[in-house]
């Protein structure tokens, strides 16, 4: 046949070689393929499952199920009270996932705390994506209309808010992003919604709930955690 016996066996050596480099992903690769966790932060009066809609899309688009944490917390108390608890749980997820960082989507008062965490309790380092919809950045007036710790602290002008928002808005390397609705008659006045270093968008005109469940609002947010 005209090929030596080494020579023949020297090239299937190289050719095997080549097929593990072209079919192999490299651990880079792999890492990569597994999106932040991301963990939700409902808003006042409510739960967890409020997420049950937006988790579940992000779970149909490729999230692992433990990626996905509908954190459920005591909307009386104070928010800085909150942001130690969200800490303690985020630290949870990451060590449960083996992550670095942490996505944070959040809706309406699930802000406060949030920010909060970000600010003052070291929490800008943990979180990549901070996204919030509907939030009280800045008080609206509907918290005149309920009693609790917290809805004092959503109340403009509050010593809570007005410290909150001394300073960045947006500290640290943190990417973050506010979604307001021109329907929305929870948050008031609309320009509470959106932070000074932020991408603000202005969504069709929804409803404060609608805000979680929107398909379109969706889209937006998975793009921007990326």
């Amino acid at each position: 046949m005209g090929t030596s016996r080494p020579a023949l066996i020297t090239a299937l050596a190289v050719g095997c070689l080549g097929a593990l480099s072209v079919h192999t992903p490299a651990a880079g690769a792999q890492a990569a393929a597994t999106p932040d966790p991301i963990v939700f932060v409902h808003g006042w009066n409510s739960s967890g499952s409020t997420w049950d809609t937006m988790a579940g899309r992000f779970a149909a688009d490729g999230w692992p199920a433990g990626h996905l944490d509908k954190w459920t917390y005591n909307t009386r108390q104070s928010n800085a009270t909150t942001a130690s608890q969200l800490s303690a749980e985020i630290d949870r997820v990451l060590a449960a996932t083996g992550a670095s960082k942490v996505d944070v989507v959040t809706h309406s008062m699930g802000g406060l705390s949030s920010r909060y965490y970000a600010k003052n309790l070291g929490g800008a380092a943990k979180i990549d994506a901070w996204i919030s919809l509907g939030g009280p950045n800045h008080g609206t007036d509907t918290a005149y209309f309920c009693g609790d710790t917290s809805c004092s602290e959503m109340r403009p002008g509050s010593s809570f808010l007005n410290t909150l928002n001394s300073g960045d808005e947006t500290p640290g390397a943190s990417r973050y992003a506010t979604w307001w609705s021109p329907c929305d008659s929870v948050i008031n006045p609309d320009s509470s919604v959106a932070l000074s270093g932020a991408t603000n968008t202005k969504t069709a005109c929804l409803s404060h709930g609608e805000l979680r469940t929107d398909s379109t609002v969706y889209a937006q947010v998975k793009s921007f955690v990326g």
